[in-house]
């Protein structure tokens, strides 16, 4: 159990300059950039740029994260040539060798089931700064919307552990509480209609509810 106060909390999907700095004024501690080209809320290098430069300026704390999956090598490099980036996240199948050769800090995704070994995905990721624990879903590789049975969390983990999947402002508070994770991780769950679109009212009250708990 993670002796913390309040979860770290990251906001995923951010698709404008206006939505990167609502969820910064919310309480958000950081930002995902999604360079996955088959996601609804993919963002090309040269707009996740602009976002990256006016969070840095606003928000210099917030943490800025770039979303790949199964990109090559080339790939990743060609977008931190571009956007200046904290943190990169990994949710594909991707090796820790890959994974480390960014010289970056990095979360490893891992989609979670009843056959999931997590003892050795955490030994593989170990230098990874924190791993996500998603719902499995091997065509969607994360973004799914829904949440996984979180009775299979690795409640005895000494690493970082962020929780997503189906997580909104109302499931947040007891998702934490069963849990208690290092971080939440949300996307879907505190949009408008439109995949990519935050609702800034939503995700006020998300990390409202995230961080009032004190574990």
């Amino acid at each position: 159990m993670n002796p913390v106060s309040a979860p770290w909390c990251k906001v995923c999907g951010i698709t404008t300059v206006q939505d990167a700095l609502a969820m910064c004024e919310a309480g958000a501690d950081a930002l995902g950039l999604n360079f996955f080209p088959s996601s609804a809320r993919y963002l090309d290098a040269d707009s996740a740029a602009k976002v990256s430069e006016k969070m840095n300026n606003a928000f210099p704390d917030v943490q800025r994260v770039g979303l790949f999956v199964d990109a090559s090598a080339e790939r990743v490099r060609q977008v931190l040539a571009t956007v200046e980036l904290d943190m990169l996240q990994f949710h594909g199948d991707e090796s820790p060798v890959y994974c480390e050769q960014f010289e970056k800090p990095y979360i490893k995704a891992l989609g979670v089931n009843e056959e999931t070994d997590f003892p050795a995905f955490e030994a593989d990721f170990a230098t990874a700064w924190a791993l996500l624990l998603d719902t499995h879903d091997p065509q969607m590789k994360g973004g799914t919307g829904r949440r996984f049975d979180w009775t299979l969390w690795p409640a005895d983990s000494t690493t970082r552990l962020v929780l997503a999947g189906g997580l909104n402002a109302q499931n947040v508070g007891a998702a934490v509480l069963q849990t208690r994770p290092f971080g939440v991780d949300v996307a879907g769950g505190v949009e408008t209609e439109r995949k990519g679109v935050k609702d800034h009212a939503k995700a006020k009250a998300f990390i409202e509810n995230a961080k009032q708990l004190e574990m």
